[in-house]
């Protein structure tokens, strides 16, 4: 997953000095440390809030000087000075934002909730600021005559749009709304994402009968053990809702009864009537982006937001993901039938219910197929599986990865690497994170401490750039073994990272992973199919005590159980697909007597609506879905199931030369895709790869839904 940190500002270029005061904050010095990344040593969570208040202060100054500029507006001292103001800030918000996803305290939340307001307000003073867009669209309506190249003329163009987007046309009544819309939404998302992680982290299950541990891996109840342990609970076994813990437990434990304690618990996170509740906060964003979207001439947000897609529009997305989920529901109906049977053989008197499925598909996986997701993690040790990536990108882009023991961390625990070309030049600094903690929101994504870009002096910048997981961690006997699905989320994330890497534009707005929602998951997704192609498989399943590679016979179940489950996966990904559309495509406001059974009601109706079968729960159910709710991807999750039509059809065109890492296309996907940013509309940079627009079938073969 991709997180889009900067939307309320532009990426800028900062040129004020600073006063001697000022400079013992790092973020107001040049940054004297290996490759110019933030000095994490010297980073205190003191520095943020003067820092963000200072370097706002610092670009309003910039900004007054483009509108005092008394020249007539052009490309250079409009649109290129607006794009690279504001840098300190930029700086500063890529720090403190990534510190609030992966390092969190209350002290940072705390400062997240008193600056998100004012960030949202300097935004809004940008971009309704009534004499700058007069610049701009003076700028703009001359584009034609100006000589401008590709690049520059797609800033132009964005940058335009972008003021039209945000409300510059309004009158200063609507102007004056929106910006309580706006600050409010900062506000309450910030909250939604606070709340689900508070609550992931308040919960624990405490085992005090072993006999409850039956059917547990010999890993987690060791991990468990020690968490324990930590906890002043010797003797007993601890588990969580992050995923290392929780599911584990759902694939394995015997005992259904506390199954369907940690199913129930990981499903109602922000459900309960606690400090974490959060069904109030998500009708009232649903209703903020109603009223937004209808104030911007649209009927409800979806179809605002769905215009700067390249699916286009709601209908072309719900055509499509109406094609997927034909075939994805009837598959889960077989599969149900298989697992009830499975319940009936054993002499249970009992229907197959939702914390029952996961565990009696790997009883399935494991008699059909004879196999064990325990069994298979012993081959993907996480360095072993990292160094298998280093491998494969050297052999498709000949790029190296050198470690970097003396560049500052933000974590002891986090990896980082310089990434080189085959020349030895330097690409750009690499960090990952890898397993939970307590200060670390839930799932994997991709970030920046630095995009890459051109300076205003025309020096190349390189980026900085970071992944994060929760996967299994290590315990005292063994390393960090992970399961086949943490395996490929590792392989997601880092092309993810190779899209933010590889950036080859000048200006930062347009550069790396800041391309629309349903095209940039393209560049993850079709990684995950070398995760899965046997022969370079083989290359990195080593067994973490032998060395051995994994046998063929064990990689040919793998390959022929790569269907199995599909249907559930499939449709569990779409209920909140659906589950997204039916928030984004209201066009009455929840009542305020209703906001606390918004979300029920909606759920409710998203299930009789679609004929969705109640053995399968949402993937995110509404008060936990941060996507949707707290990320970038309202009446957007459908995205990652368009970039997988995406990302099957790419992922043919290697196939087709017969060489997974054939040379040509994979310069071609580079140049075509990993480099280009948004320099132009997406469905252009495809077809410049593929020669064509992408095809359905692909994807529907990728998850066996292709039925002869």
């Amino acid at each position: 997953m991709k997180k889009y940190w900067f939307l309320m500002i532009l990426p800028a270029f900062f040129l004020a000095s600073c006063a001697p005061a000022e400079r013992e904050n790092p973020f107001f010095s040049d940054y004297d440390t290996p490759f110019g990344v933030p000095p994490f040593d010297k980073i205190e969570n003191a520095h943020f809030e003067p820092a963000i208040l200072e370097s706002i202060l610092q670009q309003e100054a910039e900004i007054q000087a483009i509108i005092d500029n008394t020249a007539p507006p052009t490309f250079e001292n409009t649109i290129e000075a607006l794009e690279y103001s504001g840098e300190i800030l930029g700086n500063v918000l890529r720090v403190f934002y990534n510190f609030n996803s992966s390092l969190t305290s209350p002290e940072i939340q705390q400062i997240a909730q008193e600056m998100s307001p004012k960030l949202s307000n300097h935004s809004d003073n940008i971009r309704l600021n009534l004499d700058l867009y007069e610049r701009v669209k003076a700028v703009y309506e001359q584009k034609d005559d100006l000589g401008l190249n590709e690049e520059q003329m797609r800033l132009l163009t964005e940058t335009h749009k972008g003021f039209v987007r945000s409300g510059a046309d309004l009158p200063a009544d609507k102007q004056e709304r929106l910006r309580e819309i706006n600050s409010e939404l900062s506000s309450l998302t910030l909250q939604f994402g606070q709340n689900v992680l508070g609550e992931t982290n308040a919960f624990t299950m405490v085992v005090d009968n072993e006999e409850d541990l039956a059917g547990l891996p010999d890993s987690a109840i060791e991990g468990a053990a020690e968490l324990a342990a930590a906890e002043g609970l010797e003797g007993k076994w601890v588990f969580t809702l992050h995923n290392p813990s929780v599911m584990p437990f759902l694939y394995n434990a015997d005992n259904r009864e506390l199954r369907k304690k940690m199913q129930q618990a990981h499903i109602n996170r922000g459900n309960n009537d606690n400090e974490f509740n959060n069904r109030e906060i998500l009708a009232k964003i649903s209703n903020l982006r109603l009223e937004r979207a209808n104030m911007m001439g649209y009927n409800n947000h979806a179809a605002f937001s769905l215009e700067e897609t390249m699916a286009g529009n709601i209908e072309t997305v719900m055509n499509f993901v109406d094609e997927v989920w034909d075939p994805a529901i009837a598959l889960a109906k077989e599969e149900a039938r298989l697992l009830q049977d499975m319940i009936d053989a054993d002499g249970y008197d009992f229907s197959l219910e939702q914390w029952d499925w996961r565990y009696y598909a790997e009883r399935v996986r494991r008699e059909q197929y004879d196999l064990d997701e325990q069994e298979v993690r012993q081959y993907f040790e996480l360095n072993t599986v990292r160094d298998g990536i280093f491998m494969i990108v050297d052999k498709l882009w000949g790029l190296q990865f050198v470690e970097r023991p003396d560049v500052p961390k933000y974590h002891k625990d986090v990896q980082v690497f310089e990434v080189l070309e085959a020349d030895g030049s330097h690409v750009g600094i690499l960090y990952m994170d890898f397993h939970p903690r307590d200060s670390k929101r839930g799932g994997a994504w991709m970030s920046s401490y630095r995009s890459q870009r051109v300076d205003r002096d025309g020096r190349f910048i390189h980026p900085v750039i970071t992944i994060v997981c929760n996967f299994s961690p290590p315990t005292s006997t063994r390393p960090a073994l992970l399961t086949y699905d943490e395996m490929t989320t590792f392989f997601h994330e880092f092309g993810h990272a190779l899209h933010g890497l590889l950036s080859d534009l000048h200006y930062p707005s347009l550069a790396g992973t800041y391309v629309v929602r349903d095209f940039v998951e393209l560049p993850s997704q079709i990684m995950e199919n070398w995760a899965n192609e046997p022969e370079v498989m083989k290359t990195f399943a080593l067994h973490y005590e032998t060395g051995e590679p994994m046998p063929e016979s064990l990689m040919n179940r793998i390959v022929e159980s790569a269907h199995f489950n599909q249907g559930f996966a499939t449709v569990e990904f779409l209920m909140s697909t659906y589950l997204d559309m039916e928030y984004h495509t209201i066009t009455e406001l929840f009542d305020e007597g209703i906001l606390d059974e918004a979300s029920k009601i909606v759920e409710e109706q998203t299930i009789e609506k679609y004929g969705m079968i109640p053995e399968i729960h949402y993937r995110w159910a509404s008060t936990n879905f941060n996507h949707i709710f707290s990320g970038g991807y309202a009446a957007g999750y459908y995205s990652y199931l368009w970039s997988g039509l995406l990302d099957a059809d790419a992922y043919e065109a290697f196939r087709e030369t017969g060489d997974v890492y054939d040379q040509e296309t994979a310069r071609s996907f580079r140049e075509n895709i990993l480099e280009r940013g948004n320099i132009k509309d997406a469905m252009e940079m495809y077809v410049d790869f593929r020669g064509r627009e992408p095809a359905i079938e692909p994807l529907l073969r990728q998850r066996g839904l292709l039925r002869d």
